[in-house]
């Protein structure tokens, strides 16, 4: 769908498409689906292409899909064929888009604010800058849950006083659940102490420390590859990771894909917006149901829905129609 029709399609609805990151890949993804409809695999190939390596092969035996620089244009890739699927299903256009850190990225493409080509190229090197930013091992995150916002910030700035390096509040996925990053053995301490606050602390497998300072070295690199990119403003609202709100010019919108990298997932603040923008539906675009599971606990939002599955998409098809009274 065009850029003008999408954004005319898209400014009555009370829908939005949420995009996932990082940790919702999984081996064989789409598989499914893509024995029904060829713009899975055409998706695929598009992206593959681009980046000169079989995107859909790691995706379905899963060999080297732990590698960020690959998670990242797998997962990107996995959204993008989802999105046009259910486009070429007759779905209706959201009137916005969110995506949490890489699917910031997805919601982008889909807006049609930049090339799936370039898209898939832009995020491989991102994982690659992540992941030389710090050395294996050196940094970690973990999930801080039942503690309120306030009291995991201040013991991050507490922790970071005390020892040789720094942890900060890295993802504000939903109230009572906050994301930590950082350093690794004072992303420990502050586990410890949350546990003895009543909280619960769950390290997280991942490689590296995303959305903290320790990811500037990178961001400076990147914003390099971010200048040589084509980017326009987005046909359908994006809001931003860093500061849950919409860019106004492409300038900006570089800005803050550049400090998505060391800033803090406003998720909470995001969510919070659509809600207050009259949005009631909101569709996980992407594989699984993470975000879709963290929406369904909100008090205006009435329902949501995963589409990584032929059942699930056709679910979620019919009921958006119907809630947005297009079809009885």
């Amino acid at each position: 769908m065009s850029a003008k029709r999408l954004e005319q399609a898209a400014q009555a609805t009370k829908t939005a498409f949420v995009f996932p990151g990082q940790g919702s890949q999984k081996v064989g993804m789409l598989a499914e689906l893509a024995q029904q409809f060829s713009g899975v695999t055409d998706t695929f190939a598009e992206a593959s292409e681009a980046i000169g390596f079989d995107l859909w092969h790691i995706a379905q035996s899963g060999e080297g899909l732990d590698q960020t620089e690959n998670t990242q244009p797998v997962l990107l890739t996995a959204s993008i064929a989802l999105w046009r699927v259910w486009l070429e299903l007759g779905g209706l256009a959201p009137r916005y888009l969110a995506g949490h850190s890489l699917g910031e990225y997805s919601a982008l493409v889909a807006a049609n604010s930049m090339s799936l080509a370039d898209a898939v190229k832009l995020v491989n090197l991102r994982g690659k800058l992540m992941q030389s930013a710090v050395p294996q091992g050196e940094g970690a995150m973990a999930a801080i849950l039942g503690l309120d916002d306030a009291k995991v910030i201040e013991l991050c700035q507490a922790v970071s006083k005390t020892g040789n390096g720094s942890v900060e509040a890295a993802n504000y996925n939903a109230q009572g659940q906050v994301v930590i990053a950082g350093t690794a053995s004072l992303v420990q301490d502050v586990m410890t102490q949350a546990k003895e606050q009543s909280g619960k602390a769950i390290a997280l497998p991942v490689s590296v420390p995303s959305h903290c300072s320790l990811m500037k070295p990178a961001a400076e690199k990147f914003a390099e590859a971010l200048e040589q990119t084509a980017i326009e403003l987005p046909s359908i609202p994006v809001i931003q990771n860093v500061n849950a709100g919409i860019a106004t010019n492409v300038a900006d919108l570089r800005q803050a894909l550049t400090q998505q990298l060391y800033q803090s997932v406003q998720w909470t603040k995001t969510m919070q917006y659509l809600q207050d923008q009259g949005v009631q539906y909101i569709v996980e675009c992407g594989p699984g149901n993470v975000l879709a599971n963290l929406a369904k606990r909100l008090p205006n939002i009435e329902k949501a829905f995963p589409i990584d599955t032929k059942s699930r998409m056709e679910d979620a098809l019919n009921a958006i129609l119907v809630a947005e009274g297009k079809i009885a």
